[in-house]
């Protein structure tokens, strides 16, 4: 079996030089070249476990998020995955399906698995019980806060998201305008809401309650509460939905209702930009960073674990309307 030894010799290269190659760092591009080529016709392979053995590191970072089956956090773990297999690492992801038990019960069995770090979308669990179960692991929160964390974070400036969006509805003629809103537990939730209430405020427009309704981050949701909106007895005239599944919801409802978007009832929803130039080419989408948002996360936690020590960054990342 070929080692790093092996492609040095056969590239006339040193070994930190390989070595800076394989962990993901940059190296001329003649050099790459060199290190390629050896590496094929050596048919070298990496011993990852020999590696995490030397190191006292296992080479894998834990990513624990709310659902598996949102093409929203799909999309994100790719990117995420792609860019920790750069800097050498490999990804273990884990599910908790909402639920606040298995949350912490899956959190305490990545950090157990002694995996290097963790990339964690929280839901229900305070920093009180987070801390004590994932120890010293370098950890990042991703796309939520949690009130007292002290760790780094990486979100979507959701606040600005939707005061665009609403703007946009404004700025079209539009005075009663719908919210559908997720779970207020949820720091992202609370962010939109507020966004949606300042622009208002910033247009000298009326809050109606009546036309805020709120759900969970789900197809169900979605559809349930579009079609309580447009039930009401003077239904909004434009809709901004603030998630992906709930956008989903919402465009099925209004299909199966015969109500023709942005025709019908104007809308603006989150994210599923595909799924809206197939319903209408007129549709707009707040579209996220969510390529950016996982390639963000998972240089941020290689660089923590390479010694980085600079204090807390928490970034805020800009979406823009799409359609």
């Amino acid at each position: 079996m070929s080692t790093i030894k092996d492609v040095a010799k056969c590239t006339g290269l040193s070994l930190s030089t390989i070595s800076k190659y394989l962990n993901g760092g940059n190296v001329r591009e003649e050099n790459r070249l060199k290190i390629e080529q050896a590496i094929r016709e050596l048919d070298y392979s990496v011993n990852y476990f020999a590696r995490s053995l030397k190191a006292n590191r296992s080479m894998t970072i834990g990513i624990l998020l709310p659902t598996i089956s949102s093409p929203f956090f799909g999309r994100v773990v790719a990117a995420m995955d792609a860019q920790l297999l750069k800097s050498g690492y490999q990804s273990v992801v884990c599910s908790y399906n909402f639920d606040h038990k298995l949350e912490l019960e899956k959190l305490e069995f990545l950090a157990r698995r002694h995996v290097d770090g963790l990339i964690y979308v929280p839901e229900h669990a305070t920093m009180d019980e987070i801390r004590p179960r994932v120890g010293a692991t370098p950890m990042i929160f991703l796309d939520r806060t949690i009130e007292g964390a002290a760790c780094d974070t990486i979100v979507v400036d959701n606040l600005n998201a939707v005061y665009m969006a609403t703007e946009q509805l404004i700025s079209r003629g539009h005075r009663r305008i719908g919210l559908i809103a997720g779970p207020q537990s949820i720091s992202t939730a609370r962010e939109r809401m507020t966004g949606y209430r300042r622009v208002l405020s910033d247009y000298s427009l009326p809050v109606d309650e009546s036309l805020i309704v709120m759900g969970d981050y789900d197809m169900e949701s979605g559809s349930r509460l579009f079609n309580r909106l447009l039930d009401m007895p003077d239904p909004p005239t434009a809709i901004c939905v603030t998630n992906y599944d709930m956008t989903i919801g919402a465009i099925t409802a209004a299909h199966e209702r015969g109500v023709a978007l942005p025709e019908d009832v104007d809308l603006i929803g989150y994210d599923n930009v595909d799924l809206c130039r197939i319903v209408s080419h007129t549709l707009e989408i707040v579209e996220q960073p969510m390529d950016e948002m996982g390639r963000a996360a998972a240089k941020l936690i290689a660089a923590r674990l390479a010694g980085d020590n600079s204090p807390r960054k928490v970034l805020r990342l800009k979406a823009r309307l799409a359609k």
